[in-house]
């Protein structure tokens, strides 16, 4: 039976929850203790830099932690035996380990494996920027600011100390995976899995980078200019290609997924390029028509509003409302116009007002007019 392996969150001192950030600042730090250059002669050290290297090869990885987090290390480690008892003819649970083995490390052929040595896209960054109602109407400019792995200036991306290269591993000669081959009950199969000496990198480094310690990478602190196009809306994400965490293996770098979040305004909405608002007008105004002020994303417009205006009634300012996004034009505003009755009156105008609504008849009227007849007919 093979020595049963301690569970990587442990190995690191990690809960199952944890992000990437905490993962890789646990690794780093258990690296840098347990790194053989410190503990020369150690060999208790030298197998924890060992296992905590395997931890961190799979729970860095999102696709292997994702694995891992389902079958345990029957998804990661073909080679991984479980122990106990069998279901007859010697079929334990290591060969169970050699099937999920060749199912999630590429099939019979090693093409995942050998594909991992390859270069390898960077992860994508994402982040969200808050702005006003205005500054999405129009686009601005805004500064973010993040940290993402960067390839490591001082060894130039290979890990290794200057003036040293990294030596092809002589276990798989470079691939970065070794090949498997076990009897079952049911044939013989073949699987792939990580070179346990070089793991699974095609390479040894014996005198790591003290920049990177090895990985190739960095992590630093930068404040990107990012370029808000007019008309963006809630939610939306704009993508800045490159401009996320290194690749590796020569690999492009990620993306900068940047969402826009809008905060509302006091007086407009939107829904697409249309703005929408409210204007209270006066029962004169109402009833004589007359210009009225209106606000609009642009500033303040005159409008001639008709007489007899009734509450509820809507204008379209044509042109005033959100730039299209990408594209020529903007969309119009609609303006709801809802009548404000006056409140706190004196005696004076109370009687102005009962003389002139006794100088009314029905033909001024024309809804209460309409009202009351079909009331009369029902």
């Amino acid at each position: 039976m093979a020595e049963q392996k301690r569970d990587y969150y442990e190995v690191l001192g990690v809960s199952k929850d944890a992000s990437e950030a905490e993962i890789k600042r646990a690794y780093k730090k258990l690296a840098r203790h347990y790194h053989p250059d410190m503990n020369p002669g150690d060999k208790e050290a030298e197998e924890k830099f060992k296992e905590i290297n395997e931890a961190n090869e799979v729970l860095s990885d999102p696709d292997k932690k994702a694995r891992y987090d389902q079958f345990g290390f029957a998804g990661v480690d073909p080679n991984y035996a479980g122990g106990g008892g069998g279901f007859g003819g010697g079929f334990d649970f290591g060969d169970l380990g050699d099937l999920f083995g060749s199912f999630f490390t590429g099939g019979f052929g090693g093409g995942g494996q050998q594909r991992r040595n390859g270069p390898q896209r960077g992860e994508s960054i994402r982040m969200s920027v808050s702005l006003s109602f205005t500054e999405a109407a129009f686009g601005c400019e805004k500064d973010v600011t993040l940290e993402r792995s960067e390839e490591c200036s001082t060894c130039g991306g290979n890990g290794c100390a200057k003036g040293t290269t990294p030596e092809i591993c002589p276990e798989c000669h470079g691939t970065g995976s070794v090949q498997v081959r076990r009897q079952t009950p049911m044939g013989v199969f073949a699987s792939t899995s990580p070179c346990s000496k070089c793991h699974g990198t095609g390479k040894i480094i014996h005198q790591p980078c003290e920049d990177c310690h090895g990985s190739g990478r960095v992590r630093k602190r930068r404040t990107v200019k990012v370029s808000i196009p007019a008309g963006i809306d809630n939610g939306q994400t704009i993508s800045l290609r490159g401009q996320g965490h290194a690749g590796k293996n020569g690999g492009p770098s990620g993306d900068l997924l940047i969402t826009v979040m809008v905060k509302p305004h006091e007086l407009f909405h939107r829904e697409g390029t249309s703005v929408y608002c409210e204007a209270p007008i006066t029962f004169t105004q109402a009833v004589l028509g007359g210009e009225l002020e209106i606000p609009t994303i642009d500033g303040k417009v005159k409008y001639d509003i008709p007489e007899g205006t009734q509450t509820g009634t809507v204008f379209r300012l044509r042109g005033k409302g959100i730039p299209v996004l990408n594209g020529r034009g903007r969309g119009d505003q609609f303006v709801t116009v809802t009548i404000e009755t006056p409140r706190n009156l004196n005696h004076q105008q109370k009687e102005a007002l009962k003389k002139f609504s006794d100088s009314l008849g029905e033909n001024n009227y024309e809804k209460r007019k309409s009202f009351f007849k079909k009331s009369k007919r029902g």
